[in-house]
């Protein structure tokens, strides 16, 4: 396989890295951070004029690229620690509208989040789901001739107290943990009858839980077919997954490299820490579980569309262990190398290392994975 980037895939590279390096310096992410949004909308219309926010999205809307593409744009800013909603609004939200979506709905919603108009959701989990896509206990039953009456509550909904639209998964038919029934529903954030929570995670990032209480919807708010959702889910959640694995790379890469120029700096016994044999050893190992997960993040991202869902199912899971063992270890190590300071609000380690342990938990750890991968691993024949 040939690893080397395309002239336009290096455009995306390149612009990302620009941006981070001149605008997006940890007391700048601090300040996003402090806002009422939790991010910077002057920074997002940024993204827009660049075109990240049409990355992986139908070219006929505007957009272009992939999955590839996705992931080298995430990279970059799983180094500067991005906090804005990319990840909730164009990889899942407008990911699923364009796996999902008819045309009419495609044309009225992409082409606004591409110019970074409209912000996007998508409220999925639920208190008792863990990790499980098909455990939805939220339902939509019919009303009336054409409509939708919508009960129940989503938590940890990534970006759910900023977005504008929600796409909300229901059960319109079968019991909990069936595949089938469950559908995709579009839902203003203001509709009477939606009651949003939102705070700040660990990481940084921005979730909300949201209550929906009799929430009346027309007909066109469905998205996709009804009862039919759970294989676009699967897939845009893959697709999520594997920009994940590449945003954790970009923070693995960047926490290498503060932890070796701390090393370079910090003297102890009259001499660099770096000149101790055991840290350069230590070292070593980081720089070689960072590119196990690197070589995994590549695997996932070029089998992000995978059109045999099984296969697509199981590299995506492998991926989603070794970043999560690699993130784990390359955390340890940098906070153990640097000490007490790694673990302090005024310094960029440990912001680096709860992102990392974040991305672990999202949508599986590692345990969820190596069961994942077993139950879809083939059988020797």
């Amino acid at each position: 396989m040939d690893f080397t980037l395309s002239d336009e895939q290096r455009l995306i590279a390149d612009s990302a890295e620009r941006l981070i390096g001149d605008r997006y310096g940890f007391e700048e992410r601090k300040r996003h951070m402090a806002s009422p949004r939790g991010f910077s909308r002057e920074l997002w219309a940024t993204f827009a004029e660049l075109g990240f926010l049409g990355v992986g999205l139908g070219e006929e809307h505007g957009g272009y690229g992939g999955a590839m593409e996705t992931a080298i744009l995430l990279e970059a800013f799983g180094r500067g620690l991005v906090v804005e909603p990319y990840l909730s609004t164009v990889v899942l939200g407008a990911g699923l509208v364009q796996q999902a979506g008819d045309d009419a709905q495609r044309a009225a919603i992409l082409p606004r989040v591409i110019a970074g108009e409209l912000l996007l959701a998508f409220a999925q989990g639920e208190r008792q789901s863990r990790y499980t896509l098909s455990n939805v206990a939220t339902t939509a039953r019919p009303v009336g001739a054409d409509g939708w009456r919508l009960d129940g509550h989503k938590a940890v909904v990534l970006g759910g107290d900023t977005a504008d639209l929600l796409i909300v998964a229901a059960r319109t038919a079968g019991a909990a943990l069936d595949r089938d029934g469950i559908s995709l529903f579009l839902v203003e954030r203001t509709a009477p009858g939606v009651v949003v929570h939102g705070y700040p995670t660990v990481d940084g990032m921005r979730a909300a839980d949201i209550a929906f209480t009799g929430v009346e919807l027309p007909a066109h708010a469905v998205l996709g077919p009804v009862g039919g959702a759970l294989p676009a889910i699967e897939h845009v959640v893959d697709r999520a997954i594997a920009g994940l694995c590449a945003e954790a790379v970009g923070a693995m890469q960047a926490l290498n490299a503060l932890t070796l120029d701390y090393l370079k700096t910090r003297k102890q016994f009259g001499q660099p820490l770096g000149s101790f044999q055991v840290l350069q050893h230590r070292m070593v190992d980081m720089t070689m579980a960072y590119e196990q997960a690197k070589s995994m993040a590549i695997l996932a991202a070029s089998h992000a569309d995978e059109p045999d869902a099984a296969v697509r199912a199981r590299i995506i899971a492998a991926a989603k262990v070794q970043i999560g063992k690699s993130g784990k270890f390359i955390g340890q190590q940098a906070v153990q190398q640097h000490g007490g300071i790694a673990i302090t609000m005024e310094y960029a380690a440990g912001h680096y290392f709860k992102r990392l342990t974040t991305i672990d938990r999202s949508f599986g750890d590692v345990d969820h994975h190596l069961d994942r991968f077993a139950g879809l691993a083939k059988p020797a024949a």
